[in-house]
């Protein structure tokens, strides 16, 4: 096994500037987001779901503001401590995995993500770094 000159944050480094908070799609929550979230605004869970969240496929996603962004975002991200698994992930996300290309598309929103790595080197850490999230909660 040869020596891997690459860490996670050699091919991802946010720069904070809110650029995955916004656009189509939205941000979908699971049932722990929703707890999370909702306990630390102080708001039960189906008040929650009812203010702050669409329904899209059957699923909770957050609201989005006039701005596009997602409604928590206020200049930085106003739930940060118990932001959804999702924002938790980016951009090591699971369709990475299923097809590298993405990382490619996504690199053209994302400042944050380096694109001129080799694909092997993207999968390792994508896989790495949902792994090490998974185990956290």
């Amino acid at each position: 096994m040869g020596f891997d000159p690459y860490t996670a944050e050699d091919i991802f480094q946010c720069k904070m500037c809110g650029d995955c908070c916004e656009g189509y799609g939205g941000t979908y929550l699971t049932g722990e987001d929703v707890k999370m979230i909702s306990e630390y605004i102080g708001t039960s869970e189906d008040t929650f779901v009812e203010t702050y969240c669409d329904i899209s496929g059957g699923r909770p996603v957050i609201t989005r503001g006039e701005d596009g962004k997602c409604i928590f975002f206020k200049s930085l991200c106003t739930i940060h401590p118990v932001k959804p698994r999702m924002c938790r992930a980016w951009p090591f996300i699971e369709s990475v995995i299923k097809d590298i290309s993405n990382w490619k598309i996504m690199g053209t929103a994302c400042p944050g993500i380096k694109t001129d790595v080799p694909d092997d080197v993207i999968k390792k850490y994508v896989s790495e770094e949902l792994t090490k999230l998974d185990k956290k909660r």
